[in-house]
């Protein structure tokens, strides 16, 4: 699994690539988790890049969710396509992070400066 990282302003945005499954997952996870436990940043991720998520990927999703809400770190996904937001929508995922269609309208919720910063690049 390919994981890219980028910041715009105060936002985090992770585009993990390939499926999201028992054997991607670690990698993803501890990633993820650094991010929002030791930088504090919003976080972003990319799912546009994603056609797969297992239950393993899923839990990965809620204990990222729960630290976040901790630390007041919020977490986002974006670019589901249909199958797996599909999945978000039957495990009632949407309740757990935020959803947006893109990247771009996340940064925008999120973060002013982010928007700005995305837009400016």
């Amino acid at each position: 699994m390919e994981i890219t990282e980028s910041q715009f302003g105060d936002v985090i945005v992770l585009a993990p690539s390939g499926r999201l499954d028992q054997s991607t997952t670690p990698e993803f996870q501890a990633m993820l988790l650094g991010i929002v436990g030791a930088r504090g940043s919003a976080v972003i991720i990319d799912f546009t890049g994603i056609p797969y998520i297992s239950s393993v990927g899923l839990r990965a999703l809620m204990i990222a969710a729960k630290q976040g809400k901790v630390a007041n770190v919020p977490i986002a996904v974006a670019g589901l396509i249909p199958e797996v937001n599909e999945v978000f929508e039957i495990s009632r995922f949407n309740f757990v992070v935020q959803i947006f269609d893109t990247v771009e309208s996340a940064l925008t919720a999120l973060s002013s400066d982010a928007a700005a910063a995305y837009a400016a690049r």
